[in-house]
């Protein structure tokens, strides 16, 4: 049975959390104690209905004021799949925490209140999650209950976001009616829409097909730690531990390590459950080599043919995360899988206006939610490939030197 993860997001109280406690509660996945639980808590508020949002809105700042504020995470299964959900915030000061559950998702859920329409912040999650080459997007138009089920309204909503996201990289769209308050299309078809065709978000989230979205064609393994344990006073174990990013690998398979440079063969691959023939992604296991190289944390094996370019220089689009604005001549920490180096902002090329799309070249610096191009010079070679070729090694994190934040989320360009 495979894995979807999926993140949900959109404006504040467009009904992203009620959305995930109606598919939990709909698809049986929750426990009496936990029904009961937000049963007293929604009476506890004076709310005359069970709220389901109170299933993800876990902390106590987010239930005394509606909101959610952390990406909060759930597991539910159904006989055909399991799913990961990430329930994200939609307050503006808290898109840092959207971009964090977004980034490892194979579907976002971009929800819309039908009343209000496409939002500032609607278009920037969509912005956002078109910029992490989230494969597949749902359109969710909820509360079409307060519009009386107007396919006139929902077909307005879609054709706007439409138009917006044909200038974004969005491979898979479909737009679903619901009200997740209600139930309404969200695991069961509604009576309401007989006006929609459509399956019910449910259904597609069991259909989807996510095999042929992962990159199998170029192996790259980020090593995260390096094995050696004791046994009666030798060392006879030696294995390189992390995450397959891409690419299949298998045993007698001939590799290279970089940056050194150096071949061996895999002589056996280690998984939680015992050894394995073959290693694909995102599973998580040891491989073990032939021969006694050089392999350290932030190294990467790949394929002798099949390897990424070292590069001091990185052309890269950026999520701007913090009050402070990212300035020319600025020297942050960079996170780039497993490696760590340090990073000076060369230039700030522009700045992307998530209403209109506009590439703003006046502008050279981001501020707080900004997202523009941007060109670093890191101190040390990263093992580097184009964002819209590897997720995983096209990807890095900011991080501000002084406090040991995050401050920034960048995706590789064209190098």
């Amino acid at each position: 049975m495979d894995l979807l993860r999926f993140a949900t997001a959109g404006s504040v109280d467009d009904g992203k959390s009620t959305l995930i406690g109606r598919l939990l509660y709909d698809s049986k996945s929750i426990f009496e104690d936990q029904l009961e639980s937000v049963e007293a808590a929604s009476k506890a508020r004076g709310t005359e209905y069970t709220d389901l949002a109170l299933l993800t809105d876990g902390l106590r700042a987010e239930r005394e004021q509606g909101i959610t504020i952390d990406v909060a995470y759930r597991y539910f299964a159904t006989p055909k799949r399991k799913f990961i959900i990430a329930d994200t915030p939609g307050h503006q000061q808290y898109t840092r925490n959207m971009v964090t559950g977004a980034s490892t998702a194979d579907l976002a859920i971009i929800l819309v209140d039908a009343r209000k329409g496409l939002t500032e912040q609607s278009r920037r999650h969509a912005t956002i999650a078109s910029l992490l080459r989230v494969p597949h997007i749902v359109l969710a138009v909820n509360k079409m209950d307060l519009v009386g089920w107007s396919e006139e309204r929902f077909n307005e909503i879609y054709k706007e976001f439409t138009e917006f996201s044909a200038k974004l990289d969005i491979a898979d769209l479909i737009a679903i009616p619901m009200s997740a308050l209600l139930g309404d299309n969200v695991v069961e078809r509604s009576v309401n829409t007989p006006w929609y065709g459509g399956s019910s978000l449910m259904h597609h989230l069991e259909h989807v097909h996510i095999a042929s979205d992962r990159n199998l064609q170029d192996p790259r393994f980020p090593v995260q730690y390096v094995i050696r344990p004791m046994r009666n006073d030798v060392h006879d174990y030696r294995g390189f531990a992390g995450q397959v990013a891409s690419g299949i690998l298998k045993v007698g398979d001939e590799v290279m390590a970089l940056p050194s440079g150096m071949t061996s063969r895999v002589s056996a691959i280690d998984g939680p459950s015992g050894p394995l023939e073959e290693a694909m992604p995102p599973m998580s296991v040891t491989l073990r080599l032939e021969d006694e190289i050089d392999v350290s944390r932030g190294d990467i094996i790949c394929r002798v043919g099949n390897h990424p370019e070292p590069t001091q220089d990185l052309d890269a689009t950026i999520c701007w995360m913090d009050q402070d604005a990212l300035t020319v001549g600025r020297k942050l920490g960079i996170l780039h899988t497993t490696r760590m180096a340090r990073a000076m902002v060369k230039d700030v090329v522009y700045e992307l206006d998530v209403n209109t799309l506009h590439r703003n070249t006046e502008i050279h610096e981001l501020g707080l939610n900004s997202i523009g191009r941007v060109k670093l010079r890191v101190t040390s070679p990263l093992l580097v490939d184009e964002y819209a070729d590897n997720r995983t090694t096209g990807s890095f994190i900011l991080i501000d030197e002084a406090t040991n934040r995050t401050v920034g989320a960048g995706f590789v360009r064209e190098h």
